[in-house]
Parts: C-alpha cells; sequence; structure tokens
C-alpha cells in the first residue's frame, strides 16, 4: 500500500495526460477499411463458429465480437448460445471451474454484450465467485482483471459470497493491480507476486494491456492515473517499429489487440504519438495480421489462419472502429443488444433431429472445464474440449491430448460409439479383435449399426492407422444414423469434389461421403486438399465429430 499512497501525490501532476498526447499523427489504416475487415471477419467468424460453446475459442469472444460489431446475425444465434450456457451450467450446477475463476468473468461479458443477466443462469449467479477475493487472484492477475471488466461491463454490484474467507471489494481488485505493477511499469501474469518467476519480471503486452482495459473506468483514482501513465510509457517503450508486440518473444496479432483494446478503452487516440512508430500504428500492425476470408494469422510467419487470433483480431477491429465512430468501448455495454428469451418448443436443444434413431442419444457434459495444455494453440481446441467435457474423447496418459497424432481404428470407432451415446455390446464380429480387448465392445457396437466394415476375410485391422478419407465414411454413416440426409447424386459429388485438386486421389468408393462431410461442414471446403490417404489427426477427429453433433442437433 505504501507504493499507492506514494504514486497519489505524482499522479495529481499527471491527471490531464490520462487521454492521450498530442494531435493524431498518422492513420495509414482508414475507417472504411477497418469497416470493410470488421464486415469480412464478422461473416467468417459467424460462418466457422456455427454453434458457439462454453470456452475462450468458439465461444464467448465469437459471441462477444459479433454482438459489437453491429453485424447482422439472427437472434436465435445467440439465443441458442445462451441455451447451451444454461445447460452448461445446469451440467456443472453452476462450478465453471473450482480454481479459474476467469472462467466466470469470460461467460459473464459474453452474456452482457446479448443483454442477459449473468446473475440468473438456470437459476445460479455466475457472478458470486468474483466476491471471493482469495479464489479469484488465484490464477494470477487474469483474475482481477477479468473479474473487474466483467463486473463493469453491465454495472454489476460487486456479489456478495458468504462462503468467501475474504470478500472482495472492486477497491481490492484495483490495489491488486497496482500492487503488482512492476518497476519498467507494466504487468505480467504473476509478476509482484508469491508465485512470480524470473520471467515474470519484465512486462508482457497482453497482460499490461488488459490491465489497462480493467483500469480504464478508474481513471478517478490518481494512483490510477499514475499506474496507467507508467504502462503506456513502457508499452510505448516496447513497441516494434511496425507498431505491433511481441509476447515470449514473438510477434504476434494478439498482443497487438489487447493494446488496442486498452487505448480504446481509456479514450486514447491509436494514433496518439506515443504509440506510432516509423509512421505505424498499432491498427496498421494487426492489420497486416488480417487475411481477407480467412480471418487473421497468430504470427506472420503462420501458413493459415487461426481461429484465437482471428476471434481476438476481430474483437479488437470492433474496439477499434467503435471507437472511431464515436460509440461506447468494447467492454462499456450500455449499448448492449437485448435478445429476447427464446419460444419453448417441445422438443429441446441438443436433443437430436426428429429421424435420428432411436438409440442415438446426446451426452451430457459430466467433466465441465476439462482441456489439455497441448491444444492451446490449436485451431480445434473448441472441438477437442466440448467433446471432453462429454467424455467423448480423452488425453494420453500424460495428460496432453496429442492433436497432430494420427488414430487407429479401434480409437476412431471407439469415440464415434461414445459420440452417438450407443451402447457398447461384443458381437465376435471380427476375428483380429479379441474380446478382452478394451475397444471389443465399441467395434461390436460400430459393426451393429453399420458404421464399419472389415477389411476382408472377417478381418477389423483395428491397429490400423485411419485416413481422412474412411473417417469421412464413417462420420457420414453416423451422420445417416443421426437423422441426416446424406445422399447425393453423381452430379453433386462431382460438383462438390471437383474444386479440390487431388480429389481423383480419392478412393472411388469413398467419394459420396467425402462429398457430404464437405456440404455439410463436417470437414472445411476451406482447406486447398482432400489428402484422402493421409491420416486423420486427432484435432481433425475431434473437429469433424464436433461439427456432425453439431448439425445433428447433439450438443
Amino acid at each position: 500500500m505504501k507504493r499507492i499512497w506514494k504514486r497519489c501525490a505524482a499522479a495529481l501532476m499527471t491527471l490531464s495526460l490520462a487521454i492521450g498526447m498530442g494531435v493524431p499523427a498518422h492513420a495509414a489504416v482508414t475507417n472504411s477499411e477497418v469497416t470493410a475487415a470488421v464486415q469480412d471477419t464478422a461473416k467468417y467468424v459467424y460462418t466457422t463458429v456455427q454453434d458457439p460453446q462454453v470456452g475462450s475459442i468458439g465461444g464467448e469472444w465469437a459471441v462477444l465480437g459479433l454482438a459489437r460489431s453491429g453485424y447482422e446475425v439472427p437472434d436465435s444465434y445467440y439465443q441458442d448460445y445462451y441455451a447451451t450456457v444454461k445447460k452448461y451450467v445446469e451440467a456443472c450446477d453452476g462450478v465453471l471451474h473450482d480454481k479459474k475463476y476467469t472462467e466466470y468473468s469470460r461467460v459473464i461479458v459474453a452474456l452482457s454484450a446479448i443483454g442477459k443477466d449473468a446473475r440468473d443462469v438456470a437459476g445460479y449467479d455466475l457472478t458470486k465467485p468474483l466476491g471471493d477475493y482469495d479464489k479469484t487472484i488465484w490464477q494470477g492477475l487474469n483474475g482481477p482483471i477479468w473479474a473487474l471488466i466483467a463486473l463493469d461491463s453491465a454495472g454489476y454490484p460487486m456479489p456478495e459470497n458468504p462462503e468467501a474467507e475474504t470478500q472482495a471489494t472492486r477497491q481490492m481488485y484495483i490495489d491488486r493491480i497496482l500492487e503488482c505493477q512492476l518497476p519498467d511499469g507494466g504487468w505480467s501474469l504473476f509478476g509482484g507476486t508469491e508465485s512470480a518467476t524470473a520471467s515474470d519480471g519484465t512486462a508482457d503486452p497482453d497482460i499490461t494491456g488488459m490491465a489497462l482495459q480493467a483500469l480504464a473506468k478508474y481513471q478517478d483514482q490518481p494512483a490510477v492515473v499514475q499506474a496507467t501513465q507508467e504502462a503506456l510509457a513502457c508499452m510505448s517503450e516496447q513497441q516494434s517499429d511496425d507498431g505491433g508486440f511481441s509476447s515470449w518473444g514473438t510477434a504476434n496479432a494478439e498482443s497487438c489487440v489487447q493494446m488496442i483494446v486498452a487505448l480504446c478503452e481509456l479514450g486514447i487516440d491509436l494514433d496518439d504519438p506515443r504509440f506510432v512508430k516509423n509512421g505505424n500504428t498499432m491498427l496498421d500492425n494487426l492489420m497486416t495480421f488480417y487475411r481477407k476470408g480467412e480471418g487473421f494469422l497468430h504470427t506472420q510467419s503462420g501458413s493459415g489462419s487461426n481461429q484465437m487470433a482471428t476471434e481476438q483480431g476481430f474483437y479488437g477491429l470492433v474496439a477499434a472502429q467503435r471507437a472511431a465512430e464515436g460509440n461506447s468501448s468494447l467492454y462499456r455495454m450500455s449499448d448492449a443488444l437485448s435478445i429476447p428469451d427464446a419460444v419453448e418448443t417441445e422438443t429441446a436443444k441438443g436433443q437430436g433431429l426428429e429421424g435420428k434413431d432411436p438409440a442415438v442419444t446426446a451426452q451430457p457434459i459430466t467433466s465441465p472445464g476439462k482441456t489439455f495444455p497441448d491444444i492451446a494453440f490449436s485451431d480445434q481446441i473448441t472441438a477437442i474440449e466440448a467433446l471432453a467435457a462429454r467424455n467423448i474423447i480423452d488425453g494420453k496418459s500424460d495428460g496432453n491430448f496429442d492433436p497432430t497424432g494420427s488414430m487407429t481404428r479401434a480409437e476412431f470407432a471407439t469415440i464415434v460409439v461414445r459420440a452417438l451415446g450407443l451402447t457398447p455390446v461384443d458381437t465376435g464380429a471380427f476375428v483380429d479383435v479379441d474380446s478382452t480387448a478394451w475397444y471389443a465392445s465399441y467395434v461390436g457396437a460400430a459393426s451393429t449399426y453399420a458404421l464399419i466394415n472389415g477389411v476382408g476375410e472377417g478381418r477389423f485391422n483395428p491397429d490400423g492407422t485411419i485416413t481422412r478419407q474412411e473417417a469421412a465414411v464413417m462420420v457420414s454413416r453416423a451422420a445417416q444414423l443421426c437423422g441426416l440426409e446424406t445422399e447425393m447424386d453423381t452430379a453433386a459429388v462431382r460438383n462438390m469434389l471437383a474444386q479440390f485438386p487431388d480429389y481423383m486421389t480419392s478412393a472411388e468408393w469413398a467419394r459420396a461421403q467425402l462429398a457430404f462431410c464437405y456440404q455439410e461442414g463436417i470437414l472445411s471446403q476451406t482447406e486447398l486438399n482432400i489428402r484422402p490417404q493421409d491420416a486423420v489427426t486427432r484435432a481433425e477427429v475431434a473437429q469433424m465429430l464436433f461439427n456432425l453433433l453439431s448439425s445433428a442437433d447433439l450438443l
């Protein structure tokens, strides 16, 4: 606290600097270019995140960006998301995570953006955990930062939490952020805490940007003003000549986004002289990661768009657009959408299509928040986490998921059976499937429902690696069982596959099923090649099944 009081006196001399310095000096990216990029990326996000889940990728950030962008999205999109949240909250009895309280904050922000009260979601108050000071700060500065952003997004009162050892206040979270400010003026995840390591001694632009976002509403406090100016000076010093930022030694889009949002929340022009380097603004830099029709790259060396970078790049552009148009900032949601409640129907969301086989059942969430350390930057993270939460898929013995690893035919049959909720049964259909094998009953069920065929002579080849075209065939059969129309005529199959240069390398027996998977969005048409005989990766399998379950209304 001594440091805070020392700052108060100095802050009185710098109060006038809180909203920037000087006249804008540079504006290479025009407002019309930003607007066009926002609309294009909104369309891409809306198309790729068709069924947003509870999760950082393919979930709340996509909903936030779309809701604050002005892009026309049907009310049903947000209604379905809200239904998904309620279902998720009910499944885990209101406990989104026992340690990571940013899980609550992220959902609160998204719900606030669509005009839903986070204090009553399926009867649970999602703001209540943020009243527990000790548990909120457990995960480093992310905790208090996002607690403030979430609570302030819709002006929620500080929730009372009778179970908390220490009842939190907003001021306690503000003070926690101030106390953890580093000597260089910025912040890092664990800098200033007992958990700090050597790497936490230098300001990180991501955490610094988010800290500034959280403090933006409290510029009436001299200590906050002083801390803000120190942080801005630090970030100005860190900014590279191309206008961007690096985190952990890598220049990336997301670091730039967090500082863009920070300036917008503070009411500082993006072409403020402090943040123009070699004629480049942060917005100029962010646009170098943008790919029309494809979202955003994580790094300039990336070979394709990255879902995390795309969703964050999207809401960064939205923040810039809102600032340019004089609208409220990204997180100040007095003008949030007001999505009406969905009309209740006899068939609840997630119960499947009318034409599905009675044996097919939606799998409940039994492991909420389950994730794996090696999928943080995977484009398929939403799919993996959604299936893991339902115990459809699992990781390896070392706790990782191994997203780029291959999958055996037995493993694939197993997770398809789990995904459809079919009852495992050992049929002894294949001579090379030992009845004592862990997968025997799953292979039996897959055979019973005609999801799989053998490889000839009564054999299944359970340890064989499954290819992309084999996976497409099995998923297509699963889709039919789910009540989806999978039949396509010869011309439609040819027209669908002809866009891929390598389609003639696919087996003739797999083409109709491949075409269906592309038509239904189970496989992405944005890929350049089918690669039919390549081994399908574990992450690709997760994405295919996630897309199938979404299309079949089984999530």
